[in-house]
């Protein structure tokens, strides 16, 4: 799967901002069925709903329409049907949580205490003293709750003020959102990517959050003041996900994952959540994991024991929300996790640019547009850096647009794009084109069980995936310096490593390894 940001992908009408055609001209670069595409599989789009664009997209005011920046709903068409003429999946960002202040729904909520939505939204009455109902705090910082002052509630917003908390205890609302499945459904869509899922449903008693111990202000996020047993991850998200997947089972072939950050247990719940088999969560832990061979491969274990027979691994490093890869961990440590990603059991997730190592651009004070950043300054929790215009070229802009970007390009655009490491055999495009491809052919990658094992070295990071009588073997060499593998490797043909050359289908006769710093190499036995 490769996420899109539909905003800084590529730019057709040349206003600064990437639009639904853009990504149809670049469909053949994702897969044109022919190795030298990157072989993408499914694409998912962010947030291209029709919205004033507060939190760019995730503010919806109109789920069933395309906002005019990235076209109308005939762009929308044309880009399902070149996608799946090119055997690629399309899946759309649902984000069920809360709309726009701007959406119909919450303008009739809002007009009176007694409007026939007023429960579509959660609406609470001050306290005593006139302040909000309860402590809960928003995740881009300040109280979860904002005072209208025409009928003198308050309403909740678990993110910005500008997106009012959908009330999904009514049926009404559940009803409406599951009709947006089917709306997009009809359209040739072919599976969601749900936003925020634990944030569904709340404590119905609306009881205050306890304070949490840990918490050091000043040095942590403001949202961890508190910790959040009751404003979010009630069971009833598994109901709710249930209801999707119902949905989704009465049309062939589609799938659900959803955003949440959470532990293996909760995981685990979150797998159990689908009768029908057609969802998964995304694993985000491999981001913050401490740099260790010996970590990543117990986290990976444990969470491997943890799954049941059916279910479907969906491993994460990077997305809209996080530092890239290269930033948080360094160009040879980013070609490293390509490798991971790409030869793991499951669904890897790929955020545009990833492939060629782009880096987080630093956006000046008066350049800003997170309001999360605004919100919560100085704390470099603003999500720009990470968002910035897709480098094609080395032409102007990147060659992602003829006139000024929305957000500025990297400087080291002329050396990181598609162009130049389409050249270059030893670029991390290309590692990720050759990994991608010899997936596809792999029937071990694909299907095969995982195992790791003791190589004699705790720096590398060893596994296999065996299926019938195929079996391909990684070793990842999670050190600063040489390592040497004293495993044998004969028998063994080369599929490719992250420093080198790819000699595909040579045979291996080194009976001993160096391992260069950050260097993987992958075999089939």
């Amino acid at each position: 799967m490769y996420q899109i940001y539909p905003r800084s992908f590529y730019d057709t009408n040349n206003d600064g901002i990437g639009d639904l055609p853009g990504i149809i001209k670049k469909l053949d670069y994702l897969n044109d069925g022919t190795e030298k595409s990157l072989g993408v599989e499914a694409i998912w789009l962010s947030p291209i709903y029709r919205s004033p664009q507060v939190d760019f997209g995730y503010d919806v005011a109109n789920y069933n329409d395309i906002d005019p920046i990235f076209g109308t709903l005939s762009d929308f068409d044309r880009l399902v049907e070149e996608a799946h003429a090119r055997g690629m999946k399309v899946i759309m960002d649902f984000v069920p949580n809360h709309t726009s202040i701007e959406h119909p729904w919450f303008a009739e909520s809002r007009a009176s205490k007694d409007s026939v939505k007023r429960d579509w939204y959660i609406w609470r009455d001050p306290k005593p003293n006139g302040g909000p109902p309860n402590n809960w705090l928003s995740v881009f910082g300040g109280p979860a709750w904002e005072l209208d002052k025409q009928t003198g509630q308050y309403y909740l917003h678990s993110f910005f003020r500008e997106q009012p908390d959908l009330n999904w205890r009514n049926e009404e609302v559940r009803k409406e959102m599951l009709n947006v499945l089917e709306f997009w459904l009809h359209r040739g869509v072919d599976g969601f990517r749900t936003d925020s899922i634990h944030h569904l449903t709340k404590d119905s008693k609306f009881r205050d959050d306890p304070p949490n111990p840990n918490y050091k202000p000043g040095n942590s996020d403001p949202y961890d003041a508190l910790l959040h047993i009751h404003s979010l991850g009630y069971d009833e998200p598994l109901d709710n996900i249930n209801a999707m997947c119902e949905i989704l089972g009465l049309h062939d072939n589609k799938f659900l994952v959803s955003e949440a950050y959470l532990d293996i247990p909760e995981m685990t719940r979150l797998y159990g959540a689908c009768q029908n088999n057609l969802h998964a969560p995304f694993n985000f832990n491999l981001m913050t994991m401490p740099w260790s061979a010996l970590k990543f491969r117990e986290f990976i274990d444990k969470f491997e024991t943890s799954l049941l027979q059916d279910d479907w691994p969906t491993y994460v490093m990077g997305n809209h929300d996080r530092l890239r890869i290269a930033t948080r961990l360094g160009q040879s440590r980013a070609k490293l996790i390509a490798m991971l990603l790409l030869t793991l059991r499951g669904m890897p997730l790929i955020y545009y640019g990833d492939e060629l190592g782009m880096e987080c651009v630093d956006i000046s004070p008066e350049k800003i547009l997170d309001p999360f950043e605004k919100n919560v300054p100085g704390m470099n929790f603003g999500r720009d850096p990470e968002r910035t215009p897709m480098q094609w070229s080395g032409a102007t802009h990147a060659g992602f647009s003829k006139r000024n970007p929305w957000l500025p390009v990297e400087k080291e655009f002329k050396k990181r794009n598609v162009t130049g490491e389409s050249r270059s055999s030893k670029s991390t495009f290309n590692l990720y084109r050759k990994l991608i491809w010899f997936r596809k052919s792999s029937k071990a990658l694909l299907r095969g069980k995982y195992q790791s094992f003791d190589c004699g070295n705790q720096d590398i990071f060893s596994y296999k995936r065996t299926v019938e009588d195929e079996e391909v073997t990684v070793f990842l060499n999670f050190s600063g310096q040489d390592q040497k593998l004293n495993y044998a490797l004969a028998g063994v043909k080369l599929v490719c490593n992250t420093d080198s050359e790819t000699r595909a289908n040579e045979d291996f006769k080194s009976a001993e390894l160096i391992l260069k710093p950050y260097e993987g190499y992958v075999f089939t036995v």
